[in-house]
């Protein structure tokens, strides 16, 4: 359950206040110019990251006691939309980043979340979730990452994959295994709050299709010595709740990365399909681009207010991997969808580097594999559906 987020309300005017000043910084300094730049040089925006700070960005969701936000879910939801609507890559920087504070915030001891959590909320500390490996991403409990006990150290050895922030964060949230001949598998699992030091590092920056800008790269253990003071919660064998625990939030944020994807192409393509004129009249007064913008228009729609039942339902403290997952599986396919159709409604123009649809394209695909994959997403929606719905 999540208890410690029943609490989290915000007002009507508070709200819209919070939006309109995300707007204005969208505005601001997400200009078409600024983000093909970084995006296509694949550059980390570092003036971008601190403006993001300024902005609170990085305590989002941290409770207010520890110097955050404490915003509920719906209303950062409705942030990573906006953002995302017109470049999706800068929501990875401080949502991973949020997994990482979530998991000491819901599961660490009241001395871990002193420490920790108010450097994580000014960005001082940034940082992410550093669970995939090579050989296990959708299945958690085949990592393979080790921590074994020496004293009151643990040292730790093996390799994380795909992991955001990875070159330029500096903590992590790391899944490893201090039981690897445990029973059930997920018994053996431990997490820790493992800052970047000594034997761990960042080996290298994989490159992506899209995505661009901001870095997923691997992260090398190589005889890693971490005081036990690092294990989240202080208990051996909590990690694989304790990583699976903010998937919900998570997925909600993939969901919402989607959504904002799904409306951005839907705001380009209406914008073109009324300039561009064929045959005497605009593109869009002509029935094969009516229909594509009418069907592009709903499932934007339907996206963003499946999103939002999911966020109300986390708000609300109740069980929800069936919403989120209903909410990441269809915003992730819309993104894919919408970003396809625009392209297509801009003709030759959506395939140039000089219009932004061609990085909507190249950013959409990810949504539909992070933070689990649809075939994933489908088999839980699909197991919780028949758990709410047993036969009489």
């Amino acid at each position: 359950m999540h208890a410690e987020h029943t609490h989290r309300t915000i007002s009507a005017s508070d709200e819209a206040e919070l939006l309109a000043a995300i707007d204005r910084w969208i505005e601001r300094s997400l200009t078409p110019d600024v983000v093909r730049e970084f995006d296509h040089a694949d550059r980390y925006p570092t003036h971008i990251v601190e403006e993001m700070k300024e902005l609170g960005l990085f305590g989002a969701t941290v409770g207010t006691e520890y110097g955050g936000l404490g915003l509920p879910a719906s209303t950062y939801a409705k942030i990573v939309m906006r953002i995302s609507s017109v470049w999706m890559a800068v929501t990875g920087i401080f949502n991973s980043h949020l997994m990482l504070a979530l998991a000491i915030e819901k599961f660490g001891t009241p001395e871990q979340k002193n420490h920790w959590l108010p450097k994580l909320a000014s960005g001082e500390v940034r940082g992410g979730l550093a669970l995939t490996e090579p050989d296990a991403g959708t299945d958690l409990q085949g990592i393979r990452m080790t921590a074994r006990k020496d004293g009151d150290h643990y040292v730790i050895n093996g390799t994380k994959t795909w992991i955001t922030n990875s070159v330029e964060g500096s903590c992590f949230a790391l899944l490893v295994k201090t039981n690897p001949d445990a029973q059930p598998r997920h018994k053996g699992m431990s997490l820790f709050i493992a800052p970047k030091g000594p034997g761990f590092s960042s080996s290298r920056k994989l490159p992506k299709l899209g995505y661009k800008a901001i870095d997923s790269g691997e992260l090398v253990a190589d005889g890693y010595r971490l005081s036990a003071e690092h294990l989240i919660g202080g208990v051996e064998g909590q990690g694989f709740y304790q990583a699976t625990g903010g998937l919900e939030l998570g997925r909600i944020n993939v969901a919402s990365r989607g959504v904002g994807i799904a409306e951005g192409a839907l705001r380009l393509a209406t914008e073109y399909a009324q300039i561009r004129k064929t045959f005497g009249k605009p593109i869009a007064e002509h029935q094969a681009i009516a229909l594509k913008l009418g069907e592009m228009a709903t499932r934007a729609r339907a996206a963003r207010l499946l999103t939002l039942d999911a966020a109300a339902s986390f708000d609300r403290g109740e069980r929800c991997d069936m919403e989120a997952g209903m909410a990441k599986y269809f915003s992730s396919e819309a993104a894919l969808e919408n970003s396809t159709e625009s392209m297509r409604i801009h003709g030759a123009y959506g395939y140039s580097k000089e219009y932004d649809i061609e990085r909507l394209y190249r950013d959409a695909p990810l949504t539909c594999i992070g933070e689990g994959t649809n075939e994933m997403q489908r088999i839980i929606i699909s197991k919780q559906w028949i758990k709410r719905n047993p036969a009489a």
